[in-house]
């Protein structure tokens, strides 16, 4: 069990060096956040008709509905495109390998996944993993208003240009948008990669470096809320 322990230490400070995270930052305390208005439904409530919508053709090709997770008033909200197949198994979010990528992205923060919420802008699998089309992130958006009204976070994370669009729409790639703050209904938003872009560029250190710094911006921003 001790050996086991410390592969797992060795693997998790490999991490933080290639990303130059060389201390960890405190989860920032707990703060009563503003609410975006809403229906005020709870998640719970919000989840329940996710897990039997038929709004858009993406429900007849599921294994699960995927609705998301996290803590009901995080601070902190991680917001990608859609499910994959690991997460329309589960039900979960964010659970294969870009999910894990993204778990240990939010431990070098200081955070444990249960601390912040995570969704997509599709709650169900596209086939073949590819971007949902207009209409079905059309159709699905207002689950996620609701569930974004329902936490009330002080900062969301877009990963990846889907999911950017949906907040602050433009004609630039990722590159030129990440690490720049934009605002949407009062709130933060930072876009950064989608973790599945650093996992086929699993070689590029400076990629997640580049991650690493947009997550400074955010721990930074979240210790002046």
């Amino acid at each position: 069990m001790a050996l086991i322990v410390l592969v797992a230490l060795e693997a998790r400070l490999r991490f933080f060096e290639d990303i130059g995270a060389d201390f960890l930052f405190p989860a920032p305390a707990a703060r009563t956040a503003e609410k975006v208005p809403g229906s005020g439904r709870s998640l719970e409530d919000i989840a329940a008709e996710i897990a039997s919508c038929r709004k858009c053709p993406l429900a007849s090709g599921r294994t699960r509905a995927v609705p998301g997770e996290g803590r009901p008033e995080a601070d902190l909200m991680f917001v990608g495109e859609g499910p994959g197949h690991d997460e329309d198994v589960q039900g979960r979010p964010f659970v294969g390998r870009a999910g894990q990528l993204l778990t240990r992205i939010i431990a070098a923060m200081g955070f444990d996944r249960s601390d912040v919420f995570i969704a997509n802008i599709v709650k169900c699998r596209p086939p073949d993993n590819r971007p949902p089309q207009k209409d079905e992130a059309d159709a699905c958006l207002p689950y996620l208003l609701e569930q974004i009204a329902a936490v009330g976070p002080k900062v969301i994370v877009t990963l990846g240009k889907t999911a950017t669009d949906v907040f602050v729409p433009s004609r630039q790639g990722m590159t030129e948008r990440r690490g720049r703050f934009e605002t949407w209904r009062g709130i933060a938003v930072m876009p950064t990669f989608h973790p599945s872009y650093l996992v086929r560029n699993e070689g590029n250190k400076e990629l997640k470096r580049m991650v690493w710094e947009d997550m400074k911006q955010v721990l930074a921003a979240l210790a002046k809320t």
